[in-house]
């Protein structure tokens, strides 16, 4: 199939069985890190989302038989488990690249280049949407948006931003990434770490990288510069000043938010009085 017929559309394909057990060490190893995450909730069931992670940065994907220890570590039923890795995307339901490089196309980032960007790099690669070059090393995605519409287009490798990107030098990062030249992320760690690894650190397990780069770009914190600059605060600061009480020992009221509804009020949102839905009623 050429890359011109892939189907753009992200088809919910089911999860792929898998009959082979884990090992001995496999099992346990995956054991001893789940309880681990699972000492960290109130209730045991909560912890299934990093559990999946955790599976994932074993199989490299979420696996039946993944899905059957899931449920049998939080009492939980299969179909239960199922539900919620077919949900979220960032949990695969086959065989993934050992780098996802999503390409954003959500509105700033297509008529910026985007949509261009996902058609060179698909027919480079010659894959489409959610599939893997047979070497196993990218899959490539259409994303929504990566909340970096400041650096449009925006790339993705597992989660790691690739500002300002253009098709020859996403192109140029997937090449890379195949060929084992390690690459810097525009912002953050200072590489690109693998799929497994990345699921690992989502599953609760640090990786040592948090604090290396920057997290913000200049074109993220140009607004909080010009307010430095010129004085500007915003209305909820003189508030927050007060909080701890003024030279008369009174304190300053929090008009900044909503107050959290009553029990059987309704939120702020609602109908007030002498609107269309109140007279309604």
């Amino acid at each position: 199939m050429s890359a011109e017929t892939h189907d753009p559309l992200h088809r919910y394909t089911p999860l792929q069985a898998s009959d082979e057990p884990y090992t001995e060490e496999q099992l346990a190893g995956l054991r001893a890190d789940a309880q681990t995450i699972i000492a960290k909730y109130p209730q045991k069931r909560s912890a299934l989302l990093p559990l999946l992670h955790l599976i994932q940065s074993v199989d490299g994907y979420v696996t039946g038989r993944g899905v059957d220890l899931c449920a049998e570590l939080l009492d939980l039923t299969r179909a239960e488990v199922s539900g919620v890795a077919t949900f979220y995307t960032q949990y695969k339901r086959h065989p993934n690249g050992e780098y996802t490089v999503g390409v954003c196309t959500n509105t700033l980032c297509a008529i910026m280049g985007g949509d261009q960007i996902f058609d060179e790099v698909s027919e480079h690669l010659g894959i489409g949407h959610d599939e893997t070059t047979p070497d196993g090393k990218i899959t490539l995605e259409r994303v929504e948006c990566n909340a970096a519409c400041d650096f449009a287009p925006v790339v993705m490798a597992n989660w790691e931003f690739f500002d300002n990107q253009t098709p020859e030098s996403t192109k140029q990062l997937v090449d890379d990434l195949r060929a084992g030249t390690p690459v810097a992320p525009t912002r953050g760690a200072s590489r690109v770490c693998t799929f497994k690894q990345v699921s690992r650190m989502l599953a609760g397990f640090e990786d040592g990288l948090a604090d290396e780069g920057v997290g913000a770009g200049p074109a993220s914190i140009e607004g909080l510069k010009l307010a430095k600059e010129r004085g500007w605060t915003a209305p909820g600061d003189q508030a927050s000043a007060g909080d701890a009480g003024d030279s008369t020992g009174t304190t300053t009221e929090d008009t900044t938010s909503d107050p959290a509804p009553e029990t059987g009020d309704e939120h702020s949102s609602a109908a007030q009085p002498g609107t269309d839905e109140e007279k309604d009623a």
